[in-house]
């Protein structure tokens, strides 16, 4: 086998094989992601669900992947990444099916959830086995920027089919999109990838599984919280929780001579600054996205497909973005393309302060190219620091940490930033007298709930509550860019002064 000048193998014609196979799992669950904040507004009419329930509809499914994705990705390392690969991509797909049918909001957050279970075991599977089919640093980094950019092609692809069948058929069809991926992974998986695990992986620690959810899910909850409800006493004991397990937990992993969870890996400065700057990526997107796809059909007025076709350019824009930034690392320090694409998504943001309030498609379109522009390509030198971070036997840990902050950045971008949206919404609207307490409530609530409640109302009232409904929910656009904007500054500076030693490979 062909070797590189430091003895790392390089890869074989099977290896790429394998790495187009370990797209498919990163397509369902990108595709699904999209999908899920697509379909919102048509969810919300047809559910004539709260605020509240919307945000819990896209956040459940990641406060239980956050729960699960360390114990899930220990997993992996000791029982074999491709086995809970094929295990989690069944599982997943079966409870998408379910959830395409359910009768109302609480039945789809519970399938969400279920849907958070299997999902765990996916995306860090993924990444390990990447980061141990791929020896060669240049290869791996190549390899980790198409994951990337797969993911990228899954949240592009994700609004063009799904506003196709959003436009024909019931919002639960989106649902349904994850059966085509499945049978052909199912049948690849085997004949390409090569099974991995940690050969030495010590016991299995169910204190530690138990102390590892009773950290990070409350936390999230608590966040989440706090940011829809304010300083109320579920929320602080959410933090106590957290904070009380996460003690335990870190106690019982610096003791261990097998840990489920290294935590020595948080002392070396760019893996610690890369999982941070992973984490504020996403929340900047994850917002981004919850804002636009309901402006976007709410307030401009498009249908499900021109709304998906309106932020494809973007994601075309992600995925060259972290392709390309490959050969621009190996002359530039890690840490310095960092600061400058988070400036990119740091002015997208701050763009929305003075042109979001009635922004037309156009303007929604070209805010978000600028925002994919800058996370594409930390994307990928972000997640390349963190596999790189750890040997090859624990790989499965690390990918879980990367993922871990992706989906905790996914519940912040969407609960702080879209709570700042629905508290904007609630004080700025003007209720007409005509409705009656329950349609007021559910007026008051989304700005599908208010287009719900006007079709029960003549029609000067209807156009009156829709345009104040309109004004509302943009109302807050321009504190969520002074927010997002401020947020990815912050990120774009950490990365500057903590990654300087991004390049480095401690395996």
């Amino acid at each position: 086998m062909e070797e590189n000048r430091d003895g790392h193998e390089l890869a074989t014609a099977k290896d790429w094989l394998a790495l187009a196979t370990l797209l498919l799992p990163v397509l369902l669950v990108s595709i699904d992601g999209t999908v899920v904040n697509l379909a919102l507004p048509m969810i919300s009419l047809d559910f004539g669900s709260s605020g509240t329930l919307l945000l819990w509809i896209i956040d459940s499914y990641s406060l239980v992947l956050a729960g699960l994705l360390v114990p899930m990705g220990s997993f992996a390392d000791r029982f074999g990444r491709r086995r809970m690969l094929l295990i989690g991509a069944t599982g997943f797909s079966i409870v998408s099916a379910l959830a395409a049918f359910s009768p109302n909001g609480y039945y789809l957050v519970a399938a969400r959830s279920a849907m958070g279970l299997f999902g765990a075991m996916l995306m860090p599977s993924t990444l390990s086995l990447i980061r141990n089919i791929f020896h060669d640093r240049n290869q791996r980094r190549t390899a980790l920027a198409i994951w990337a950019a797969g993911f990228s092609a899954g949240a592009a692809l994700g609004p063009v089919v799904g506003g196709i069948l959003l436009q024909y058929f019931h919002w639960n069809s989106v649902f349904l999109m994850a059966l085509p991926i499945l049978i052909p992974m199912l049948v690849l998986t085997p004949i390409f990838v090569p099974e991995s695990r940690d050969p030495h992986p010590g016991p299995v620690s169910i204190v530690s599984i138990f102390l590892s959810i009773g950290t990070l899910a409350p936390l999230v909850y608590a966040i989440k919280t706090f940011a829809t409800e304010g300083a109320v006493i579920s929320a602080f004991i959410g933090v106590g929780v957290a904070v009380i397990c996460g003690y335990f937990f870190g106690r019982i992993q610096l003791r261990s001579q097998t840990p489920m969870l290294d935590l020595r890996l948080f002392s070396f400065a760019p893996f610690t600054g890369s999982v941070l700057t992973n984490l504020l990526i996403v929340f900047s997107l994850a917002g981004f996205l919850y804002y636009s796809s309901q402006h976007l059909q709410l307030v401009v007025g498009l249908d499900p497909l021109s709304a998906g076709l309106t932020l494809l350019p973007g994601t075309v824009v992600m995925i060259i973005s972290g392709l390309g930034v490959v050969p621009i690392a190996r002359r530039f320090r890690t840490n310095k393309i960092i600061f400058v694409t988070m400036l990119c998504s740091s002015a997208s943001y701050f763009l929305l302060v003075p042109f979001g309030k009635g922004a037309s498609a156009f303007v929604i379109g070209a805010i978000f190219c600028l925002e994919a522009l800058g996370s594409g390509a930390a994307e990928t030198l972000t997640n390349d620091a963190i596999v790189s971070a750890v040997p090859p036997q624990k790989a499965g840990a690390a990918s879980a940490i990367s993922e871990t902050a992706y989906e905790v950045g996914a519940v912040l971008g969407t609960a702080i930033l879209g709570s700042v949206l629905v508290a904007s919404y609630r004080s700025a609207i003007v209720l007409p007298p005509a409705l009656s307490k329950v349609e007021a409530n559910l007026a008051k609530e989304t700005l599908g709930g208010a287009i719900k409640a006007a079709e029960t109302l003549p029609k000067v009232e209807a156009s009156a509550l829709l345009q104040s409904a309109h004004a509302a929910f943009d109302s807050g656009v321009v504190i969520l860019g002074l927010v997002g904007g401020v947020v990815m500054a912050f990120a774009a500076v950490m990365a500057l002064l903590v990654l300087r030693h991004g390049n480095a490979d401690l395996s």
